[in-house]
C-alpha cells in the first residue's frame, strides 16, 4: 500500500509572486488570478507532471524566496 504525500505551494514564498512569471504559473491556473496556496496529493502531482509535460497546462513557476539573515 502506497502513502499519498501531500504537496503544498505557497505563493507567500514565491519569489515570482506578482511577476508576469506568476501568471503564467501552475498555481494561477489552477487557483485564479489571486492565488495563495496549492495542495495536491502526490498522485494529482503526477498527473499534473503529464499534463505539464505535453504543453497542455502551464508549469510551475514557484521558486523558494531565500531569506537573508543580517
Amino acid at each position: 500500500m502506497s502513502k499519498n504525500i501531500e504537496v503544498s505551494i505557497s505563493c507567500n514564498e514565491c519569489v515570482r509572486r506578482s511577476t508576469p512569471d506568476c501568471s503564467d504559473c501552475l498555481v494561477s491556473f489552477v487557483l485564479g488570478s489571486t492565488p495563495d496556496e496549492l495542495v495536491m496529493t502526490s498522485d494529482e502531482a503526477k498527473i499534473i507532471e503529464i499534463f505539464t509535460s505535453e504543453g497542455m497546462i502551464p508549469s510551475l513557476k514557484y521558486r523558494q524566496r531565500i531569506e537573508s539573515k543580517p
